[in-house]
């Protein structure tokens, strides 16, 4: 969908509905592109300085925009379907759920995990060091690991997200993954509790992410065992209870106006929060204080959800929105991109570091993944995603339903000829039981 669908009041105040909410669609390619940038300051030669340097605190909590991922996950996930599973749980209706979710991740993470699984199994003929990937941990490359990273199960048992997966960045589809398959059950949970207080289930959305910014501000980073696990359970959960909270508001301009002001002073605590991180940072280390902002994230989120001006306006523009779009695909190939570019520099003399040719390739390198992104989208993500959904077809939910019921009515002044009572008759055996149709003076002639 290309615009918001809300549901309009008699006052005349609108509130969330279940369509795409275009300013945190634009949000997701913002957090795509920090990971994106943040990644790609480890190629070899580039350094905090130059152009880089006024960028020294963002991108140093880089990594932080997988947080902002989720909780956006969390939101738009209790967004689309609490009402399908929430409110009638099943087996069929968990099963669409995750049908769904399949269709919509798993072609273009499985055509980018196979293709850097063969890059890897390549280059580990010609290293003699055992060094395949620019991990730490090195991945294990053997059927049984392939199978796990195409299930996207890899990490689940593991207490740290290095080295599981081919890919560096293909932990948090994994932990996201885990977080899809355990819905179902939390639907039932944030259903009982929707009608909850405002005031408590934003508090407790802000909470949920205290842990984590806490472990970041002791640490420089959530480094911790089973950090991975705390980063997808609270964010999601965080972004989940924030659709709660924008569902039940009511969107008068007064509200939009404070939701405005809000999504600007959440930026603006973002950014000192992070300029603090880089601040207590120790120069050339990786550590990421900044990352504490991460309780600005819920606030943030549904900000954006409940304005239409300022900097919701922003990320509502067609371009950041289509960003948003292939921010998937963006997440999944930017790093095999990179690491093949790492790895050519090394072995190729002509374009070593500090060579021109190697200057001359960057900005194309590092713009080749939006192409890549672009492309993975056009031609894979939503082709794949329609075929596969009609292999297993979604029900339409109950409350579809009654919107196809016909119901006819004619003028109280005018008889009916013998045709049209024919008609009425045919058309009001369709009407359940309970309803009747009247004389409706306003009505011109048989209608439907």
């Amino acid at each position: 969908m290309s615009t918001r669908d809300h549901a309009t009041g008699t006052d005349g105040a609108q509130s969330v509905g279940s369509g795409e909410i275009r300013s945190l669609t634009g949000l997701r390619a913002v957090a795509a592109v920090w990971v994106v940038v943040y990644h790609f300051h480890f190629t070899p030669g580039l350094g905090y300085d130059g152009y880089w340097e006024p960028l020294r605190p963002v991108l140093r909590a880089g990594a932080t925009g997988v947080d902002l991922f989720f909780v956006l996950s969390g939101f738009v996930i209790t967004l689309t379907y609490l009402e399908r599973v929430g409110r009638t749980p099943s087996v069929r209706e968990a099963g669409d759920f995750l049908w769904a979710r399949v269709c919509r991740i798993w072609p273009v993470y499985a055509l980018v995990t196979v293709a850097y699984g063969g890059w890897l199994l390549f280059k580990a003929t010609r290293v003699t060091d055992g060094v395949v990937a620019y991990q730490v941990q090195q991945p294990v490359l053997d059927v049984w690991n392939f199978l796990l990273q195409l299930t996207m199960v890899q990490l689940w048992g593991h207490p740290a997200s290095g080295g599981e997966s081919w890919m560096g960045s293909a932990w948090s589809i994994s932990a996201e993954w885990l977080a899809y398959v355990a819905f179902p059950l939390v639907a039932l949970l944030l259903w009982r509790v929707r009608n909850a207080p405002l005031a408590l289930l934003g508090a407790t959305a802000v909470l949920l992410m205290v842990p984590l910014s806490y472990t970041t501000y002791v640490h420089g980073g959530p480094v911790i065992a089973w950090s991975w696990l705390l980063r997808i359970g609270a964010a999601f959960l965080a972004g989940a209870l924030t659709c709660l909270v924008v569902r039940r508001v009511r969107r008068t301009a007064r509200v939009e106006q404070a939701a405005a002001t809000w999504a600007l002073a959440s930026v603006g605590a973002i950014a000192v929060g992070l300029w603090w991180g880089d601040w207590r940072g120790i120069d050339n280390d990786h550590s990421a204080f900044g990352g504490i902002v991460v309780v600005f994230f819920p606030v943030l989120v549904g900000a954006l959800a409940l304005s239409r001006t300022g900097l919701s306006a922003l990320l509502s523009r067609d371009a950041v929105v289509h960003g948003g779009r292939i921010s998937f695909g963006l997440y999944l190939v930017h790093i095999p991109v990179f690491e093949v570019f790492w790895t050519l520099i090394e072995w190729w003399p002509e374009i070593a570091v500090g060579t021109s040719l190697w200057a001359l390739l960057l900005a194309p390198v590092l713009l080749s993944t939006l192409v890549l992104a672009h492309l993975a989208y056009r031609f894979v993500e939503e082709p794949a995603r329609k075929r596969l959904r009609r292999v297993v077809p979604t029900r339409r939910p109950a409350a579809a339903q009654p919107a196809q019921t016909r119901i006819a009515v004619v003028r109280a002044d005018r008889p009916l000829t013998a045709a049209a009572a024919a008609l009425l008759a045919a058309r009001n055996a369709d009407v359940p039981s309970g309803q009747s149709v009247g004389a409706v003076p306003a009505q011109r002639s048989l209608s439907a």
